[in-house]
Formats: structure tokens, C-alpha cells, sequence
């Protein structure tokens, strides 16, 4: 009949292979919610696995108690949204005339510019540079070094050429600049692709954690993600003190200052995600 659905082996098979993946994936986030919640006792006790066993709120007092971590989630706000902005600005401006097929050694800058994801000068000549610039230990090393990731300016170089020359070459004859054209024109129609590239650039600025270690040197300088590294790796140690006050388990301590980094991304993502595809597809259609 015209309209059945037939389940063949290889419908069976992905849905199977879709929802293992799709479990793996939220079960993590499941279980760090339900032992950030749960009783202590019931954490010592390894009774939780899914969902929170009791109603607790003592981790999550303590961390907001604490000025270390609201300073540091002001910090990673901060880095992530100048960060950000920074990239999106200097990617839209370097894409720009390198879609632009009249753009004098357009094929050398680009040939420059895919090198780099193959090469590059390595950790310690980076460090070196940064340090000579005098931005050691403030806010301009952690956003002025990744200025401009490959991949994605070479997704809005793609997208920009996809656009009609139409639309230029009537701005070129009302007599406007190609600052204006850029600003006015290009950047407006292209908040798919904007959309789509700015959501990776955030989940970089946000995740990051290895590049405020190296030009750090302020404790209270650094992002959450530093802080959560700390508390990881060092809870034995560093916030013994912490979790013995509180009465805590280590393990609901340490999952809900995971579960509020969590926060921003799952706000943020729904929104953006109607644009990520699109943005993606849009950008690969020339090369």
C-alpha cells in the first residue's frame, strides 16, 4: 500500500545504534544532575544512578557561598562574551575579501591560511610572542591568540560566495565602501552561517581551560572550567576543608558546580541550533 511504513533490517538497526548513542549522551548529564540533588547519605551510599534519592541544596549553597566560584562563572561570562565578539568581528572581516575572486593574492593568503591547520609555531614561541606583548596575566591572552579559528573562516568565506554578486554590485554602484557593503549587506544576510560558527567559537571560550592555566598567573583571573579542573583532580587535597565543613560528598560538590557550568550551554544551544545546520550547509555549498 501507497504510504506504509516498512521497518527494513537497516531502519531496526539505526534506530538501535541512534538511541545507544543518544543514551550515552544524556545519562551522564541525568546522573550529574540526580547526585547534585540528592541526600548525602544516599551519594555515600552509591544509591544514586538516575534519578536524585531525597531533595538536597547544600552543594549548591556552598558553591554560591563561596566567592571563588561566582568569580570565576563571572570570568568565564566574560571571556566567552568579549571572546566571542572578537571573533566573530575579525573572521567576518578576514572572510570577506577572501571571497571576493579580484582580491589581489587571494590564492597566497589562503594557501597561508590552510597551512595553519597543519602547522603551526607551537606552544612555546606562542607563549613567548604573548608574553612580549605584555598580555601575560590579563584578559587580552586568552582572546587575541584564537582571534581567528580556519575552519570556521573558511565556512563564512564559503557562505559569503554564495551570495548573489547581484547584491555588491548594486551597493558599488549607490557608491558604498566595501566597509559598508561588509557591515550593511554581507553581515546582515549571514546570521546562519554568524549563528553557526559563533555557537563553536562560545563552546571553545567556554570549555577552555588550557590557555588561562598558561597565561594566568592571578588565581582570581581564572574561568570556571580552571576551577573545575581544580576541584577534579585536587578535591582530596584543595577543598577537603571545603567538603568537611559542608558535610558534603565530594561527588554532589564536584557535580553541581559541573551541572551550573551546564547552565549557559543549555540555554543558549536550542536557540542557536535552528541556524547551525543551515549555516553549515549554506557555507559548503561553493569552495
Amino acid at each position: 500500500m501507497v504510504g506504509e511504513k516498512r521497518f527494513t533490517i537497516f531502519t531496526v538497526i539505526n534506530t538501535i545504534i541512534l538511541s545507544s548513542i543518544g543514551i550515552a549522551i544524556l545519562y551522564p548529564i541525568f546522573y550529574i544532575v540526580a547526585v547534585s540533588f540528592s541526600e548525602t547519605s544516599q551519594v555515600v551510599q552509591g544509591n544514586v544512578w538516575l534519578l536524585p534519592k531525597g531533595f538536597n541544596l547544600d552543594a549548591y549553597k556552598e558553591i554560591l557561598s563561596q566567592n571563588k566560584i561566582p568569580k570565576a562563572y563571572l570570568n568565564t561570562i566574560i571571556y566567552t562574551g568579549l571572546g566571542t565578539t572578537i571573533n566573530l568581528l575579525m573572521t567576518a572581516i578576514a572572510a570577506y575579501p577572501l571571497s571576493r575572486v579580484t582580491f589581489f593574492g587571494r590564492k597566497f593568503f589562503m594557501l597561508a591560511i590552510v597551512l595553519t591547520m597543519f602547522f603551526n609555531g607551537g606552544m612555546i614561541p606562542t607563549y613567548v610572542l604573548v608574553q612580549s606583548l605584555g598580555m601575560i596575566d590579563t584578559i587580552w591572552a586568552i582572546v587575541i591568540p584564537n582571534a581567528i579559528w580556519t575552519i570556521e573562516l573558511l565556512i563564512l568565506k564559503s557562505f559569503f560566495e554564495s551570495m548573489p554578486e547581484s547584491l555588491r554590485e548594486s551597493a558599488v554602484i549607490d557608491g558604498a565602501s566595501e566597509f559598508r557593503i561588509l557591515f550593511t549587506i554581507m553581515i546582515p544576510l549571514s546570521k546562519p552561517a554568524l549563528a553557526s560558527i559563533g555557537l563553536f567559537y562560545f563552546m571553545g571560550h567556554w570549555n577552555s581551560y588550557f590557555l588561562p592555566m598558561i597565561y594566568l598567573n592571578d588565581s582570581a583571573k581564572y574561568p570556571l572550567q580552571v576551577i573545575l579542573r581544580d576541584m577534579l583532580i585536587f578535591a582530596n587535597n584543595e577543598n577537603e576543608s571545603l567538603i568537611d565543613k559542608a558535610a558534603l560528598a565530594p561527588e554532589a560538590l564536584k557535580n553541581a558546580t559541573i551541572f551550573i557550568s551546564m547552565i549557559p550551554v543549555l540555554i543558549i544551544y536550542p536557540f542557536a541550533q535552528k541556524y547551525f545546520a543551515k549555516g553549515v550547509m549554506l557555507g559548503s555549498e561553493k569552495g
